[in-house]
């Protein structure tokens, strides 16, 4: 199952890839800088129009504040079409804000966490996402 990562900061987007490695998480990350991009890979449109190469990921990791298209926008987006719906989506955003919170869950998100500050909290983040998410919960089968 492959995980799409949706941020805007490379640095962040390093830290959290590095962070799912030590964590030991062997799945496949692909990555989008912004809204639209996201949703150009999930709809393979454009550059992610090769379903092999970029096959519909079992679960979405979203920050919010991202260009072009946030991350509000891009989570209605995805929960108003059928065949993506079902994909779980975590915030992972350095927004504390309640109104994210409460707006993310109400368009329904499935996780909400604000980005720890230190690599060792990452990466226990990583390993609580790769626990629950990978081992505990069961997730419907991809019928693409």
């Amino acid at each position: 199952m492959e995980i799409l990562l949706a941020d805007d900061d490379s640095e962040d987007r390093m830290l959290i890839i590095d962070a799912l490695d030590e964590s030991r998480l062997k799945n496949k990350v692909q990555q989008v800088e912004n809204g639209e991009e996201l949703m150009q890979y999930l709809q393979n449109k454009g550059k992610y129009a090769n379903k092999d190469a970029f096959p519909l990921p079992g679960i979405i990791l979203l920050d919010l504040n991202m260009p072009k298209k946030d991350g509000h926008e891009a989570l209605k987006e995805i929960k108003a079409i059928k065949k993506l719906r079902s994909i779980p989506i975590i915030i992972l955003t350095t927004s504390k804000a309640e109104e994210d919170i409460v707006k993310t869950y109400n368009l329904g998100v499935n996780s909400y966490i604000t980005k720890p500050v230190s690599f060792a909290a990452m990466v226990d983040v990583m390993k609580t996402l790769n626990k629950y998410w990978f081992e505990i919960v069961e997730l419907p089968e991809d019928k693409s």
